[in-house]
């Protein structure tokens, strides 16, 4: 158990190393699984587009809600959008590029999988193969059909078994225009997506040096709050429980000291320690009303508040800080020691 702690912690303090390698993990796996798929097109002249476009377009959607999904700052992110205005600010810039830091990682594994089907062509084969250009491509002898006709015998070009219409365009030539359209989509939308990726990590901050830094410094600090604010509320609730299971067991005792005349136990020290930790809230009406101020009126960031019982939020709310007057000697002698 303690090994799992350990490596629990060790992956809380390195968060973005593991999201990374759960990023690339996932690109991988999206590569893999096209591999591993069974790949079948209709060759109906209805269905090809649909099918061809949901294997081009909807996996991808599904990895990129994927990725979100594994991310441990998406609540952290929801959290802070929908909280309550409170005393503390909400910074758009601060949303945004949490929101971006997020999006950049999630959408890894989509581009792979989209860099991987275009280039593979298969799915534009499928869904674009009554789009060939006959006039071009096919036989010019042939006698005319009709549109229908011709929509189904170029449906049936991405299944070589059941092509029956050499006569009017060759299966080959047709599959081979397809799959090179497709190649250059592929090359382009990876030039696109690698070119995209070089200006949002490397001149996205040299233009906006001191907006990149503020979000980011804020973005760092909210997450280190939430973990801080968590592993307190933890520490309260060991030692609160540890506190009433300490009290419930001295009434028992007291009870059966009373009846057997049995001499009640002292408290251990470490019970002693653990009511020290409560910082005051001591019962569960407190507890919640400290948690729901929390979310609704969160302290401002200011490391001087005033020495009253509104300092955090939950007593008072509504009346603004009032600060009490420094006099003027003391401002002066203070700065002539400094």
């Amino acid at each position: 158990m303690d090994k799992f702690r350990m490596i629990f912690q060790f992956l809380q303090s390195n968060q973005e190393s593991f999201m990374n390698g759960i990023c690339g993990i996932m690109a991988l796996a999206s590569a893999q699984m096209y591999s591993a798929f069974d790949f079948n097109c209709p060759c109906l002249p209805r269905y090809n587009l649909a099918y061809g476009l949901g294997i081009l377009l909807v996996p991808p959607f599904i990895l990129f809600l994927l990725g979100f999904v594994l991310n441990n700052n998406i609540s952290m992110l929801a959290e802070e959008w929908r909280r309550p205005q409170g005393q503390r600010g909400k910074d758009q810039a601060v949303l945004r590029y949490m929101f971006c830091s997020m999006a950049q990682r999630a959408m890894i594994a989509p581009a792979v999988w989209v860099s991987v089907t275009l280039l593979d062509g298969k799915c534009i084969t499928c869904a674009f193969c009554t789009s060939v250009p006959v006039k071009t491509l096919g036989n010019a002898s042939h006698p005319s059909l009709s549109q229908g006709e011709m929509k189904r015998v170029l449906a049936r070009i991405p299944c070589k078994e059941i092509y029956d219409g050499q006569e009017l365009i060759a299966n080959e030539v047709a599959v081979r225009y397809l799959r090179c359209i497709s190649q250059a989509l592929g090359w382009c939308f990876v030039l696109l997506m690698t070119t995209l990726a070089f200006l949002v990590r490397s001149l996205r901050p040299c233009f906006t040096q001191a907006a990149f830094l503020k979000s980011r410094y804020w973005s760092h600090y909210i997450d280190i709050e939430r973990k801080l604010f968590d592993e307190t509320c933890a520490e309260h609730a060991r030692s609160f429980a540890k506190v009433c299971i300490q009290q419930f067991f001295e009434g028992m005792s007291t009870d059966l000291a009373a009846t057997r005349c049995h001499p009640p136990r002292k408290a251990p020290a470490d019970a002693e320690e653990a009511s020290e930790k409560l910082l005051g809230i001591t019962d569960q009406g407190t507890m919640n009303m400290a948690l729901k101020s929390w979310h609704r009126c969160k302290p401002p960031l200011h490391l001087h508040p005033p020495a009253l019982p509104s300092g955090n939020g939950w007593a008072g709310e509504g009346q603004p800080p009032t600060h009490p007057p420094v006099p003027q000697r003391e401002t002066a002698a203070y700065y002539s020691r400094v």
